[in-house]
């Protein structure tokens, strides 16, 4: 684990999830390496399911959040970053997951930030849906990895395979994915560093033979879509 991590990934994959989920389990842990915890929402490119909407909650476990300065509360989706998401990334102290946007069109906003990546703290993980249209298979997938690793011109570090249909995924969907991020991974010479499942619709015991897990709790999914 890293002192920064940038989650990366096509649109729709879920990388918004995944940053809020690991965020808040990472506020729970005892005994890490660093006293502070951030999430940094760069994600200027798509108005909907943005962490920076859960700031009230990730606050409210101790975790500080840098996006927009307007505070997340804008009528509409202007890229006017705040100059204090510099402060995590420059604070030793202080972990950070930075939540990027779609594809690599999304993920151009970091460039800016380029001088905190030129060490060994951080981490570059993209996350993959193979239930997304765009990365359906394997070569697919490759593809939209590599954009992203063009435009940023830094290399992905591991992937994450987060194949799911939200409430309506099942166990076969899962273990289909993680086939075939199994295959990415040895593909592309990448770890897979682990694998999603929807905590509450799919229970961790029925996954036999996946290694290792990570829970998403579905924050960024509003109630009224399941009704």
């Amino acid at each position: 684990m890293k002192r920064i991590i940038v989650i990366a990934g096509h649109y729709g994959s879920g990388k918004t999830e995944l940053s809020v989920s690991l965020a808040m389990q990472l506020a729970k842990e005892q005994g890490r390496p660093w006293r502070q915890l951030s999430l940094v929402d760069l994600d200027v490119a798509n108005p909907y399911f943005r962490s920076r909407e859960k700031r009230d909650m990730l606050e409210k476990a101790g975790i500080t959040v840098h996006a927009d300065t307007f505070g997340g509360m804008q009528a509409a989706e202007l890229p006017a970053l705040t100059a204090s998401l510099r402060a995590p990334l420059e604070n030793p102290d202080c972990q950070v997951i930075i939540d990027l946007g779609g594809n690599d069109a999304g993920a151009r906003v970091l460039r800016q930030f380029r001088k905190y990546f030129e060490g060994d703290e951080h981490a570059l993980w993209a996350v993959v849906n193979f239930r997304r249209y765009e990365t359906r298979d394997v070569l697919d997938a490759r593809a939209h990895v590599e954009a992203i690793e063009r435009e940023l011109e830094m290399p992905v570090t591991g992937l994450v395979n987060n194949t799911h249909l939200l409430r309506e995924t099942t166990e076969e969907i899962i273990l289909e994915g993680h086939e075939k991020a199994k295959a990415l991974a040895l593909a592309m010479d990448k770890p897979l560093l682990f694998t999603c499942y929807p905590a509450g619709v799919i229970d961790a015991g029925d996954l036999k033979g996946i290694s290792p897990l990570m829970p998403l709790q579905l924050y960024m999914r509003p109630a009224y879509l399941d009704k």
